[in-house]
């Protein structure tokens, strides 16, 4: 006999609650209580998007033929805009028909890639602290995790001689981002040689997450893996337009690299949505022409803010590294707390969200991050409230 009829699968009850939606519940019940909340939390980027973009979609409106059905694999424009974008950045050459799929926000590819590749009882790789995606795609794709720690010890860095022997063997899949959220971690050009040599020992895909790849500082420039002589033959890298030009509610984003990786994500996707409204399609390709001065008044934009906040912390009692990339901060919770007992009394005393380390896996645990949104002004009040309160490292 039943016991319900509305049971639900087991995929979903063993996933964790989703820190950003917990979060949420939080800030609802913290405006009722008459908070003014400075939202730091989330990696949601203040300011509107650019206006050339919004023109380019302006004009593609009025387009009949984008009124209808997208191609699956996406235009040709947007398709060719990217290899482009490529071209022009990492110098990676790209076939634009067969190496590059847009994608509704780079999360959805990044969860559908595990459906698409990973069987119940693969193994696949995801260090931890990382952003929650490159865990719950495998995981609902039921997936055994392995999860090697980061520290900041090795500044965040994976260690790949630590994975045991017995893991790689068996490993499908290894996801990893750098610049790293939510460390805000950078890695190496030869830590990018590194893994593609011990991947393609093991046999084992890579899947890169990019999506902070125009937010560096101080000339420091981000290594893509396709850089890297041989790691197209093993890898896909995912990239979004969400930070770098404010787009993060237009839900637009791609994968690059090895054919084979993205035709068995496209053969999903066929039987899963429709694409990217075209109109969105063209004013992410105009994204993409947008000319390299308007990266770098971002950049300077995060690294203001950045020098501001570390220079406020400071003042608190945190001693930190500058971070060489993200809109994000890693900081430290106060001795004999945790980080999710920290982030709620930053939260009820001083209505200012952060959001606790933890909830990127265990490796987050004795960290909170904070977003870098919000001009000066703002952060500057956030800072006050914070010493106001006492709060303290």
């Amino acid at each position: 006999m039943k016991t319900s009829w509305i049971n639900r699968a087991d995929r979903l009850s063993a996933l964790p609650p989703y820190v950003f939606a917990r979060l949420d519940e939080l800030k609802v019940k913290a405006t009722e209580q008459g908070l003014d909340l400075i939202d730091l939390g989330m990696g949601n980027p203040d300011g509107a998007t650019p206006q050339p973009i919004i023109e380019a979609a302006k004009e593609a409106l009025n387009i009949t033929k984008y009124h209808g059905y997208p191609p699956f694999e996406g235009t040709a424009d947007f398709r060719q805009a990217i290899a482009n974008w490529y071209q022009r950045r990492y110098q990676v050459d790209l076939s634009a028909d067969s190496e590059t799929l847009p994608l509704l926000g780079s999360k959805e590819g990044l969860c559908h890639l595990a459906l698409a590749y990973v069987n119940q009882g693969d193994t696949v790789i995801v260090p931890s602290p990382s952003y929650p995606a490159h865990y719950r795609g495998p995981a609902i794709a039921g997936a055994d995790i392995y999860a090697p720690i980061l520290t900041a010890e090795e500044d965040w860095v994976l260690n790949l001689s630590k994975i045991p022997e017995n893991v790689a063997q068996r490993a499908k899949i290894l996801y990893f981002n750098y610049p790293n959220n939510p460390t805000s971690a950078t890695a190496p050009r030869s830590f990018f040689e590194e893994v593609v040599s011990w991947a393609k020992h093991y046999q084992i895909m890579l899947v890169h997450d990019l999506a902070y790849a125009e937010l560096a500082f101080e000339g420091y420039k981000p290594t893509s893996l396709l850089q890297i002589k041989g790691a197209k033959d093993i890898s896909v890298e995912f990239h979004t337009l969400s930070k770098t030009y404010n787009m993060a509610g237009w839900r637009v984003g791609f994968v690059v690299g090895n054919t084979d990786i993205i035709q068995g994500l496209r053969t999903l996707k066929t039987n899963l949505d429709y694409g990217i409204f075209s109109v969105i399609q063209a004013a992410a390709q105009t994204a993409l022409q947008l000319p390299d001065t308007y990266i770098y008044e971002v950049q300077q934009r995060y690294q203001k803010r950045r020098d501001f906040v570390m220079e406020g912390l400071t003042k608190l009692g945190w001693n930190m590294k500058p971070s060489k990339a993200t809109m994000y901060l890693w900081v430290q919770v106060p001795r004999n707390s945790n980080s999710t007992d920290f982030a709620l009394n930053v939260l009820q005393n001083t209505g200012v969200v952060v959001t606790p380390g933890n909830a990127f896996g265990e490796g987050g645990e004795g960290y909170v991050r904070l977003s870098l949104i919000g001009d000066c002004q703002r952060l500057g009040e956030a800072l006050q409230r914070w010493e106001n309160a006492g709060i303290r490292y």
